[in-house]
């Protein structure tokens, strides 16, 4: 459950300057030292100063994305002698044998893209197939004679969602999902010190969501106890309450319906916001010469407090064991040693919080004329992703999947819920190149290897991008004096394998990795890809 609730978090990296600038993204986002527009505001806030008058910029971004996963067994595969997982095995559900005699890969595919509606409270799927489109705005303002810039952009550092079919194997880690993260003010100013030299600041204003829905199943040695005791012990006593099947089996036999390490246990469904997140960007640009310029920015952590709603539905297995259990005398003392509910209902709703750093970023780069006609950008880059070392869930009550999950899950408590992640601070570097065909067209390039910030054991389905390629190409084009619409196509890709054993967030087995490892034993594949098209209007007004 835990790590299910990191499933939208993940995805952060996923959506990092992708919906930001077209521009940028056409130079595989290595713009520090040459800033574009008023979208200087996020890359470089002092860019602004290099734009006289007035101006303001228009964009429409449009992104398609395919996210896939296989799942595979690999020899000796099996959970406490269980492998019939119907992930990967096209035997019958529970056909009276423990081994699968026909083994198949498991595939999933995301189907569509997932929006969060806050003021609806409720995730919305956009049709199968359908790209996502988002508008942004933002505006510049430098009077006559003046050293002063001033900005205002509207724009979504952050944005990723998306839905699978109900019956999708995938569906463990996330059936529906979404992140946002939009800017709706960010004033900035921009300070021209002198005729090589100018120094920028903003603050943004901002607004998080994060939104998940994801079933539950735990393919542990633990649970594949009680699958033995409901198949193996409990058949001659079905139906029987007596002292003596209750003194030696605790009730268990009592259950109508039993559960297994590859049923699904639960579904979970939580939103969380936090409409007001302020951070602040720095910047400096230097231009010597018109050959050669450098730029650094700085974009400050954001510590936030989100809150939202929660609710967990329990399968009806889960309900008649511990339901089953719990009216038994024995049974009733057994789960008081442990610490178990006694009771679980069909649904817990309540309250959710956690603490979470948007992490700093930094950034510096150059660009440099090698030709008269030929421009090259290089960046380099640092996210401070080791900020989510590890992540504290709070609820507003006891709940049943905590009290269980409790016993083998270090730092967990019958309201809270810790997950170590130990993520990293990776570096990446960013190369662009612009051709000046003539005065009033140039075309563009942008390359940008995606550094993982998820260690090799942590690796999942959660994310589906770690190392990842991105390649940017564009046109821009001077239609006037005053107005340049740029046009833009950006793809970027990434494949990762996960062998069955060496990530504890998806596929390790033993009794203690309960939370959360859904495809225990398995192999894992994961593929993904966006292709983003865009245009951008850019005018004095």
């Amino acid at each position: 459950m835990g790590l299910a609730l990191l499933t939208p978090l993940a995805h952060a990296d996923l959506a990092v300057n992708l919906s930001i600038d077209l521009r940028a993204l056409s130079m595989g986002n290595a713009v520090t030292a040459d800033p574009p527009g008023v979208s200087a505001i996020h890359y470089n806030p002092a860019g602004l100063a290099k734009l006289e008058g007035r101006h303001i910029d228009f964009q429409i971004f449009s992104a398609m994305m395919n996210i896939e996963s296989q799942f595979s067994a690999p020899p000796g595969f099996e959970v406490f002698g269980f492998s019939d997982d119907p992930v990967v095995c096209s035997d019958k559900p529970r056909d009276g044998e423990s081994l699968c005699a026909n083994f198949k890969t498991g595939k999933s595919a995301v189907e569509g893209v997932s929006l969060y509606l806050p003021v609806l409270d409720e995730m919305v799927d956009l049709p199968a197939g359908l790209p996502v489109a988002a508008p942004l705005i933002g505006f510049s303002i430098k009077p006559a004679g003046s050293k002063f810039t001033f900005g205002n952009a509207f724009y979504a550092p952050m944005v990723a969602g998306f839905y699978r079919k109900p019956d999708d194997p995938g569906n463990f880690l996330g059936e529906r999902t979404a992140i946002e993260r939009i800017t709706y003010l960010s004033p900035t100013v921009a300070y021209q010190v002198n005729d090589t030299l100018s120094i920028g600041a903003g603050v943004n204003l901002s607004y998080q969501a994060i939104a998940l829905e994801t079933d539950f199943r735990s393919p542990n040695d633990l649970i594949g106890v009680l699958r033995v005791i409901d198949e193996q012990i409990c058949p001659p006593f079905k139906g029987q309450q007596n002292i003596v099947v209750d003194l030696f089996l605790f009730g268990f036999c009592g259950a109508k319906q039993g559960i297994g390490p590859y049923d699904n246990l639960a579904s979970l469904k939580v939103s969380m916001q936090q409409t007001l997140s302020p951070t602040y960007n720095l910047g400096i640009l230097w231009e010597p010469n018109d050959d050669f310029a450098w730029g650094a920015v700085y974009q400050s952590e954001a510590k936030m407090h989100l809150h939202g709603k929660f609710e967990v539905s329990y399968s009806q297995g889960v309900q008649d064991v511990f339901n089953s259990v719990g009216g038994s005398p024995t049974g009733q003392i057994l789960l008081a040693i442990l610490g178990l509910p006694a009771y679980v209902p069909e649904k817990e709703t309540g309250l959710i919080s956690m603490d979470l750093t948007y992490p700093a970023h930094f950034q510096t780069g150059i660009k440099y004329m090698i030709l008269p006609d030929m421009q090259v950008n290089f960046d380099i880059g640092w996210t401070d992703y080791a900020e989510w070392d590890a992540f504290r869930f709070n609820f507003d009550r006891s709940l049943s999947v905590l009290k269980i999950a409790r016993l083998l899950a270090p730092g967990t408590t019958p309201t809270s819920l810790m997950m170590p992640l130990g993520f990293q601070s990776p570096w990446s570097i960013k190369i662009g190149m612009e051709y000046s065909w003539n005065e009033r067209l140039k075309f563009r390039l942008g390359f940008e290897p995606r550094n993982s910030a998820i260690p090799e054991d942590r690796r999942s389905t959660l994310v589906p991008i770690n190392e990842a390629i991105l390649i940017g190409s564009g046109i821009g084009y001077q239609f006037d004096r005053d107005t340049e619409i740029d046009l833009t196509a950006a793809y970027l890709y990434s494949r990762d394998r996960i062998p069955a054993n060496s990530s504890c967030a998806v596929n390790c087995t033993g009794l203690t990795n309960v939370v959360y490892n859904p495809y225990a034993g398995l192999d894992v594949q994961t593929k993904a890809s966006i292709g983003i098209l865009g245009i951008a209007y850019r005018t004095r007004w």
